[in-house]
């Protein structure tokens, strides 16, 4: 089997790392989560490179998946800052595309392939973090929409966003998988404060979210009342299985990699190991974003990813050695920040536990 890209394909990836140099951000590593640039994101705009494979009718570009895959794939390994852009463009708009009402769609599509709407995810609380059926955050019904009360965690971009979508409990007699439902929120409604977290890396992109008697137009719920399980887990597939959770770090292992000592058979054998590592994962992808594996192999998939992504940490980590250990400027401080931040690899999206659970449940159809 050929897996070389076409001449098209190359020339668009070459065309995606020429823009990544040109942009990448002052540490390239986990820039899709703390690469924060909404000049970058005019610039996707500019280029046609969010909406990418979204439905010309709807505003998107009509382009294949594999097309979007190039680019990010380079843009992202690059250290290009995607972030005030990534999370629409890679979940929220084909969430609409799918769940969403044409009012919704034309309502706030416009505005991601813009490059002008940043959005986040309020999903995970508080004591209820990768099991979504435990959420408490309420949405009660009130004449013309619903009125939210309670806290979300972890929601990246959320100080500097303009949309939240909300997923909040709406019934709470039905079963806890059963009573939720996903809403638009704007982050400047009244009773939405927003107040960031840093973490021992000094990134400051995770937030906290309280929501106090805040008001939802009943226009903005998305898909079916009470039906929000089934969407999020379509949801989670975009979030779970693309190229983001293989090439966060990426830019670190082509940095470190000339210090290797390469004389040595056991370093020598760890680099091949690492890449055909980058060659698996990639495959892996590759089935995502083509549609050719089955339902929830995701979880699979960001598993593997993210498990190599800690191991790559690690392995530029020892050809550092002692160095590694100090915060000064240059790759030293990369590696440090790095060591420090991979173990949230396979905590964000849902932790290797959960997702080891849903891989055997969902797709081996092993006994609980």
């Amino acid at each position: 089997m050929d897996f070389a890209l076409d001449d098209h394909l190359e020339a668009l990836a070459a065309e995606a790392r020429s823009v990544a140099d040109r942009w990448s951000a002052p540490v390239p590593e986990d820039t899709w989560l703390v690469g924060h640039s909404r000049d970058f994101s005019l610039e996707l705009a500019r280029r046609g490179w969010l909406g990418m494979t979204w439905p010309v009718e709807d505003g998107g570009g009509g382009r294949s998946p594999l097309e979007r895959f190039v680019v990010y794939e380079a843009l992202i390994a690059g250290g290009a800052p995607v972030a005030a852009s990534w999370f629409a463009d890679r979940q929220i708009g084909p969430t609409l595309l799918r769940f969403g009402t044409p009012e919704q769609r034309s309502r706030f599509l416009p505005g991601i392939v813009a490059g002008t709407d940043q959005w986040c995810v309020g999903m995970s609380e508080p004591d209820a973090g990768s099991d979504v059926a435990s959420l408490r955050t309420r949405a009660e019904p009130v004449d013309d929409g619903w009125l939210v009360n309670g806290a979300k965690i972890w929601m990246s971009g959320a100080a500097t966003g303009a949309w939240c979508y909300l997923i909040a409990r709406t019934d709470p007699d039905a079963r806890p998988h059963a009573g939720l439902s996903e809403l638009i929120v704007a982050l400047d409604e009244p009773g939405v404060e927003v107040r960031p977290i840093r973490d021992l890396t000094g990134d400051r992109h995770f937030c906290e979210v309280t929501f106090t008697d805040v008001f939802v137009p009943a226009d903005r719920l998305v898909g079916a009342p009470n039906g929000s399980f089934r969407q999020v887990m379509a949801q989670m597939e975009h979030e779970r299985g693309g190229i983001d959770r293989l090439v966060s770090n990426r830019a670190l292992y082509r940095d470190c990699l000339p210090l290797a000592d390469l004389d040595d058979p056991l370093v020598r054998q760890e680099v091949a190991t690492l890449e055909n590592g980058y060659r698996i994962g990639r495959l892996l992808v590759l089935r995502e974003v083509l549609g050719q594996a089955p339902p929830s192999f995701s979880a699979a998939t960001k598993t593997a990813c993210t498990e190599f992504e800690q191991r790559v940490a690690s392995f530029c980590g020892r050809v550092l050695g002692p160095a590694a250990l100090l915060a000064e400027p240059g790759l030293a401080a990369r590696v440090s920040r790095n060591l420090c931040y991979a173990t949230g690899y396979t905590i964000m999206g849902g932790t290797t536990q959960i997702l080891r659970n849903i891989l055997g449940e969902r797709v081996l159809g092993l006994p609980r």
